[in-house]
Parts: structure tokens; sequence; C-alpha cells
């Protein structure tokens, strides 16, 4: 195990290790990880709240960097057959975000990562680089939801008139706005295990009507834009959206091209362990640009990775709806 496990930066849970694992995906903020233990007479006293810090060298690198830092013990669970063993469930700190609800009045001319900033700052989250996402939000009146749902409104609006897809995730520096395919080293997977490609139509849509408020319940909805894909191709699979922050025919037009997919394409991908590699990241795959949509490492030596995959446009179609 090339991994170090030191709890509140005190006890050094190393060589007790003998299962790690990482998980990120798009659709959560959060990092999570699950380490298996073997408790032995010495064994610290671990309860949920604790904090844990979890290095590693970095796949081509040298020395360690922080991989989770501080993580937060969220769970514990033991059993014993004769030997005992501690199961622990960490995430980092982004968790409050998850986990918490509030009611927010959001007021017109904000950015997603100004809001942001305000969040994490009410949720005492350490703040790393926050880019400038560029577009101003609607004015929005949020009832009682969690504050990454809240994070996730921001960002989808932001996407749907016009800005980049942005995700946001912990790194060393603290809470930060990853533009999804921005990495600068692009693996290409090779070595692989398996390789698991799936097409389908479903969830496909080819036609997208955008309402405006009626204002009214004895009337219809005004229709904003009509925006087609591949009809002829796979017939009229339409999608209505009805978005009180879509404000002009221009980003109603840019929201539905947003939604528009025809056949949908995933690879689910196993191989040998790149242990930099994070939900969000672009990656290549026999001379395809591919997204991770999710990515599990199974880390050690040699460690293993399961990485879920997919095209830019599936990513955008799924973050806008």
């Amino acid at each position: 195990m090339s991994y170090e496990v030191v709890l509140a930066e005190k006890y050094d849970l190393t060589d007790l290790v003998e299962e790690l694992t990482l998980e990120e995906s798009l659709e959560e903020i959060a990092c999570r990880v699950s380490i298996l233990l073997a408790v032995t007479p010495d064994f610290p006293a671990i309860a949920p709240g604790q904090s844990i810090r979890i290095s590693g060298t970095p796949y081509g690198g040298s020395g360690k960097k922080d991989l989770l830092n501080p993580g937060l013990i969220w769970e514990c669970s033991s059993t014993n057959n004769g030997s005992k063993r501690l199961t622990l469930t960490v995430y980092d700190k982004t968790i409050y975000l998850a986990k918490s609800e509030d009611e927010r009045l959001l007021l017109a001319g904000q950015t997603a990562s100004q809001r942001l900033r305000a969040y994490a700052k009410d949720w005492n989250i350490p703040i790393g680089s926050l880019p400038d996402t560029r577009i101003l939000l609607a004015r929005s009146v949020r009832r009682i939801q969690s504050i990454f749902s809240m994070v996730q409104e921001d960002l989808k609006e932001t996407t749907d008139k016009g800005g980049d897809m942005y995700r946001p995730r912990m790194d060393e520096g603290g809470l930060t706005l990853y533009r999804i395919g921005s990495n600068s080293d692009v693996w290409e997977l090779e070595a692989l295990e398996e390789v698991v490609q799936v097409r389908t139509l479903e969830g496909a849509v080819t036609q997208v009507k955008v309402l405006g408020s009626s204002g009214s319940d004895k009337r219809l909805s005004p229709v904003l834009a009509i925006v087609q894909g591949e009809i002829e191709k796979y017939g009229t699979l339409q999608k209505v959206i009805q978005d009180c922050a879509i404000e002009t025919v221009a980003q109603a037009k840019e929201a539905a091209k947003n939604l528009l997919m025809g056949m949908q394409e995933t690879f689910t991908v196993t191989a040998p362990d790149i242990n930099t590699i994070r939900a969000g990241d672009k990656v290549r795959l026999n001379g395809l640009e591919l997204y991770v949509l999710s990515v599990k490492h199974r880390l050690g030596l040699p460690g293993h990775m399961e990485l879920e995959l997919a095209r830019e446009a599936k990513v955008r179609r799924d973050w806008c709806v």
C-alpha cells in the first residue's frame, strides 16, 4: 500500500489498511472514501466527526500528495468473525453542502462563482480558486432545499445561458470551480481489463419546446422557442421546459439546444489505476475524447479503477436537464 492514512494528524493507520477506495461522480459534490482497517489491541478510538488524511504518490509523479485532507469520518461499521475489522466512510468537507438545507433569496446580477463563495463562507468551507463564471444569473427565490442543489441550479443556469460547464470540487487549496474537461494531462486509457459500451435511445430528446410564464391559470403558456434535432433519424421525442431564469428568446434557444440528444452512448472501463483522474476530467479511449462521469479508484499496489465515460454532448445534456 503506497498510501498514507493518518487519523487526526496523530495516528498513522497505514499499516492497518486492508482496502482503500475513493469515489467521485458528477452527480455528487463530495468525494467519498471507504477504508477497511484491521483492528489491533492498541487501536485508537475512532468515531464519526473525526478528521482523517489520505495521501499518496500521484500517478507518473514523485513524492506524496494529499488526496483527501481534511477528510471527515462520517460512518463507522465494525465486524467480528474471529478477527475484528472496521470500515470507515469518509467525505471531504463539501458533504456539509449536500446534507444541509436552507431557503434563500438570490439577487439578480450575481454569478455562480459569487454565489458559491457565499455558500462556502456561511458553511465554513475553505475556498480555493474560484474562476469568474461571467454569466449573470436571474433573481431567484430558493425554497427549502439542499445547498448543493442550489449550487447545481446556479451552474445549470450558467450553462443554459451560454457559459461553460463547471463542477464544484475540493482540491489542495480548498473548494474550487473546475471547468469540465480542462485538465492539462489527458490520459490515454491503455492496458484495459474490460470495456462495456452501451448505446440507447432511452432519454433521447429530438425536439425541445421552451415555455414562458402564462401569468394565468386560464390560458396556455407562451412558447418562447421550439428547437429541433435529429427528428428524421429518430422520430419526435419532445421535452418541454419552463424556467423563470430564461428571460429571452435567445436564452430559450440556447437552453433548448443544450437538451437535444439522439442516441446516447456510455462506456464503462476497468483498467490499472491512474489515481489523478477525477470526475469531470477528459480522457482518450481508442482515439475518442470522452469525459469522466464517475470514477472509483481501488487504491493500492497495483491499483485498479472503474470509469464511466461519455462524450461531451451527453455530459452537457445531462448537466442541463
